[in-house]
């Protein structure tokens, strides 16, 4: 809005390509391509946002020509649209992009454009998005490191273990007090040498430190899963994420209702309705879903209030840039089922995206950030590093 409190209107639509050009094709790094949107209005006010999908497709999405009511590029949509109109917004989106899939790229691409959204429309306003999300449920914003050693490449466990006490040891030091342990070992260790990696993780990090587990999609029966949680359950894990693969939804209900640690899903999921299945069907109890492939700020606030019904909690996967990493601060600062967040953090694994797209860096104080004041999401782009990782389409 405008000092006289009238709406200015969108005037522009970008979705820009960025993507690292020497990414290795076998690594597990989300975060060397994204697809950026920026919403601009008629006073030449900018918000960002970004999906965790295909970039060049999303890019199709948001830019394509109108070809009818069901079909319509998403730019076409918002052009001249108050940016304020959050809920309609996202609804007349919803409706227009039918044929885009109510599942897939449609939704992601509609997560990126409903981040910028909430980034302008909290600049207009002069307030922090999580004030747009209801307000600050909690004092201060609460992460935890995810310590990804990256994949084995040849490398013994030792070498593998030794690489993660590096990072544990750098997480401490950045001043985190929660860390997921990223067990992706291939098929370098046995399930029961699997439980011998847990146990030294929980020795390297102590017992005062929040540990949680990601196994990669390790298992096809739940019987396997099951048995490794059991022999894991003195390490105190605060949740295991990705046990089986991502759509046996049978397959984790039967889990879950037979361990005492958290099991997770849903970290491809896309809208509420999907989430609802994950906790319907699947009976996990931490939902995963990632705020820039499921349907932005507003579906995950959402989904946060659909899951706080059933007792679960939302712990989005976030392994973008810093965009997403900055939306993920609002969620939660607005949320009470979210007692933490997934931080990528730039000095435990090496990405230019990460590192240098989005300024600035918040900083950890035993285990916390301070809640965002600055309008908006708070994020700046680099105009340098966009330039120089733009693919030109």
């Amino acid at each position: 809005m405008n000092a006289t409190g009238q709406a200015v209107p969108i005037a522009e639509v970008e979705a820009i390509v960025l993507r690292v050009p020497a990414a290795d094709a076998t690594d597990l790094d989300g975060s060397s391509e994204t697809i950026l949107v920026r919403i601009t209005d008629a006073q030449g006010r900018a918000g960002i946002g970004e999906a965790d999908a295909p970039a060049g497709a999303v890019r199709e999405l948001v830019l394509m020509d109108d070809v009818h009511a069901w079909s319509r590029g998403l730019r076409g949509v918002l052009l001249g649209r108050d940016p304020f109109d959050l809920r309609a917004l996202y609804e007349d989106l919803y409706a227009a992009t039918l044929y885009h899939g109510r599942r897939g790229l449609g939704i992601h691409a509609l997560s990126a454009v409903d981040i910028a959204l909430h980034d302008l429309a909290g600049k207009q306003l002069g307030r922090p998005v999580y004030q747009l999300l209801g307000g600050a449920r909690r004092p201060a914003i609460t992460p935890y490191a995810t310590i990804y050693a990256g994949p084995v490449r040849g490398r013994s466990i030792g070498q593998m273990m030794d690489d993660i006490a590096g990072r544990f040891a750098r997480a401490l030091a950045l001043g985190f007090r929660a860390v997921k342990m990223e067990v992706l070992f291939e098929d370098l260790v046995s399930d029961r040498e699997m439980v011998a990696c847990i146990h030294e993780g929980r020795r390297l990090l102590g017992p005062d430190i929040t540990m949680m587990l990601d196994f990669g999609y390790r298992w096809y029966d739940w019987r396997d899963a099951l048995w490794v949680l059991n022999r894991v359950v003195d390490d105190d894990i605060f949740f295991a994420e990705a046990t089986l693969q991502h759509d046996d939804l049978a397959g984790h209900a039967r889990l879950a209702q037979r361990v005492e640690t958290r099991i997770c899903g849903a970290e491809f999921a896309a809208t509420v309705f999907e989430c609802r299945e994950w906790l319907r069907e699947g009976g996990v109890d931490v939902l995963q879903p990632d705020i820039s492939r499921c349907g932005g700020l507003s579906e995950i606030r959402r989904i946060a209030e659909m899951a706080a019904l059933e007792g679960a909690l939302v712990i989005p996967h976030n392994w973008k840039t810093g965009i997403n990493a900055v939306a993920a601060r609002h969620y939660q600062a607005a949320t009470v089922n979210a007692p933490y967040i997934e931080m990528f953090h730039p000095d435990l694994f090496a990405s230019p995206l990460r590192a240098e797209l989005v300024r600035p860096e918040p900083v950890i104080h035993d285990g916390t950030i301070a809640l965002p004041t600055a309008a908006g999401l708070g994020a700046e782009i680099d105009d340098a590093v966009l330039a120089r990782y733009r693919v030109v389409v």
